[in-house]
């Protein structure tokens, strides 16, 4: 049963009369559609409406206190720059309680957001000037956030990238296997075990003051950048939920590990998935370009290894909610999160056979 799109969309300062709507099939997370909008003598326009998932996302109050700030800091940016601040990032649009949520009696939480016509997401690059074009998207958010107070951020999922926690959840998930399937992905649990004492480099350059934290958005999957339909290039990032501290490399790790992936990521025939190095090499360039002037040299250091970790600790997270019996993502079979993690893990080996020229194509790119 669909929701009550028109019944929602009254609580926001829409312009116009609800018309339709249609699902957005994108994201693993909230249930996000396009909704329609018109009015006598316009032509119709869309909102995106989004309800947030409550399990992932405890306080959406301070979900959308972060993302408010983020944004505002972002406009502000923009139109210094003679840019577009509409189109360049997201616009929540205000309740009519002067809020920017809606809580229906249910206890289900919405909120809308101006609709960026003319560029799309894609769940893998169509080209190499795409990549190159998000890897700027993702170099120049990570710049324009570079100098906002880090610590007014409210972690809305704490401990996202924490390594280390991530490594006891999955030991304990392991260990307890409510679902009993540990049997069933024996291998990927090897796997893990035999990379965790390496997993925990970058949280330990961070605790000893080698990595600085920043704001970072934390999920940067190659369809989390939205891509202009005339020039190919990254008009912005969406999906600002998970924007808090964070390191650089996330980032840029997550985006080579959707990006460069030469199947789709819940491929279930893993001899159709590979790391693809040209991808990699647009995305190092064009992030370094526009990243590469406030980036320290450890940042810089480190980010052909930022790949490799992101991408395993992907497939770890993956494994960790299939053993946990799909609790967090959602899933479409029985096994499709252990696709996911056997996915991640095979562009994992293809990495590591890969190191020197990863690491090679840093160096050439380094500002």
């Amino acid at each position: 049963m669909n929701p009550d799109f028109a019944g929602v969309a009254r609580h926001f300062r829409i312009h116009g009369a609800f018309w339709r709507a249609e699902r957005l099939p994108s994201g693993h997370i909230h249930d996000s559609y396009a909704a329609w909008f018109r009015s006598p003598g316009s032509d119709p326009h869309r909102v995106l409406l989004q309800r947030i998932n409550r399990h992932v996302f405890r306080s959406p109050e301070r979900l959308m206190e972060n993302i408010e700030a983020v944004t505002a800091h972002l406009r502000a940016k923009i139109r210094a720059g003679g840019g577009d601040p509409d189109r360049e990032t997201l616009t929540p649009i205000r309740a009519v309680d002067g809020g920017v949520l809606h809580r229906t009696p249910g206890g289900e939480y919405w909120r809308a957001m101006l609709f960026i016509e003319g560029a799309r997401t894609y769940e893998t690059p169509r080209s190499l000037a795409q990549v190159r074009g998000a890897g700027r998207a993702i170099g120049t958010f990570q710049a324009m956030v570079s100098d906002f107070p880090v610590n007014r951020l409210y972690e809305t999922i704490p401990d996202f990238h924490h390594t280390p926690k991530r490594l006891e959840a999955f030991v304990v998930t392991v260990e307890r296997d409510r679902v009993n399937r540990r049997r069933s992905a024996r291998a990927e649990i090897e796997f893990v075990q035999q990379r965790a004492a390496g997993m925990r480099l970058l949280f330990d350059l961070s605790e000893a003051g080698k990595l600085p934290r920043r704001v970072t958005h934390n999920d940067t999957k190659f369809d989390n950048v939205l891509i202009d339909d005339l020039t190919g290039e990254g008009v912005c990032l969406i999906d600002l939920d998970t924007v808090m501290p964070g390191l650089p490399g996330y980032d840029f790790g997550d985006a080579v590990r959707s990006a460069a992936n030469t199947a789709a990521e819940d491929e279930p025939e893993l001899d159709r998935v590979f790391f693809d190095l040209e991808v990699y090499e647009q995305l190092v360039a064009g992030y370094l370009e526009a990243a590469g002037g406030f980036l320290t040299p450890a940042e810089i250091d480190t980010l052909a290894f930022s790949a490799r970790l992101m991408t395993l600790e992907c497939g770890l997270r993956f494994l960790t909610d299939y053993l946990d019996g799909d609790r967090y993502f959602r899933v479409l079979r029985p096994e499709h999160n252990l696709d996911r993690c056997r996915t991640q893990f095979k562009l994992v080996r293809d990495m590591e056979a890969r190191r020197a020229e990863m690491e090679r194509t840093v160096e050439r790119c380094r500002p």
